[in-house]
């Protein structure tokens, strides 16, 4: 579906039981939402997924101006996005550059998120080579483990709009949204997963520290991009997260 949320139109897949509990799901940098592919026919069981690329991402369209590419501009986007769905409440489902958007998110809007499961979230300068050489040593170690290799969801990489594309992942490189100052109002029940070869860990474990209701879940022989890598093992986390809150 499209929607409209002034200045852009976002392209937005929804799926599962309309009266199921909801799922929101951003794209991680430089990402699509076809990046959820493979997990969304075991999630949408008994939930609803929600899928959206931000402005300029996928094939949403660009932000009328570049000031808009801001985390409070998706922030904003999202509850138009929700309200237009008809979702008063959701459950976050993020990875990578999507978790900073979904603490955002969470942080900002409490009473519209019954929980969080961030993946991969740092909220430090990001380090794309330590990021690729943790990704590289991740496939090492499962080789050597036996793991099997999953197959990377086709269209993860195409936008319509590519020249965008960096501006959507910088869109908070000026840290006009404080993430660190928002990691207490993340008052629900939060479960940070990260893998032990992602150079982000050492932000998770501080993040799940700072804030008031998070655990961690340290993925061993795991780098960054975990829901990618594992896919298998992230969504029974993540479900099994799920199942445990009063409210799923």
């Amino acid at each position: 579906m499209k929607v409209d949320v002034g200045g852009s139109i976002l392209d937005v897949e929804v799926d599962g039981p309309a009266d199921a509990p909801a799922i929101l799901q951003y794209s991680s940098g430089g990402t699509t939402l076809r990046i959820w592919d493979i997990v969304v026919p075991k999630i949408t069981e008994n939930y609803r997924s929600i899928r959206l690329d931000m402005r300029g991402a996928g094939q949403s369209t660009p932000a009328a101006d570049p000031s808009q590419y801001s985390f409070q501009q998706f922030i904003d986007d999202t509850t138009r996005v929700l309200d237009e769905i008809g979702v008063d409440k959701c459950h976050l489902w993020n990875m990578a550059f999507g978790s900073r958007i979904g603490l955002a998110f969470a942080a900002t809007n409490p009473d519209r998120v019954m929980s969080a499961c961030l993946n991969d979230l740092s909220v430090e300068t990001a380090d794309p080579q330590a990021q690729r050489d943790g990704h590289v040593k991740a496939m090492e170690l499962q080789d050597a483990a036996s793991i099997e290799r999953f197959p990377t969801p086709s269209g993860i990489s195409d936008h319509a709009y590519p020249d965008q594309v960096s501006l959507v992942s910088g869109a908070n490189k000026t840290g006009a949204f404080d993430l660190k100052a928002a990691i207490p109002k993340l008052t629900m029940p939060v479960l940070i997963v990260t893998g032990d070869c992602d150079p982000n860990l050492p932000s998770s474990r501080d993040i799940v520290a700072k804030a008031p209701n998070a655990k961690l879940v340290e993925l061993e022989n795991v780098g960054h991009g975990s829901v990618l890598q594992r896919p298998d093992l992230t969504t029974d986390i993540f479900l099994e997260f799920l199942a445990s809150q009063p409210n799923a």
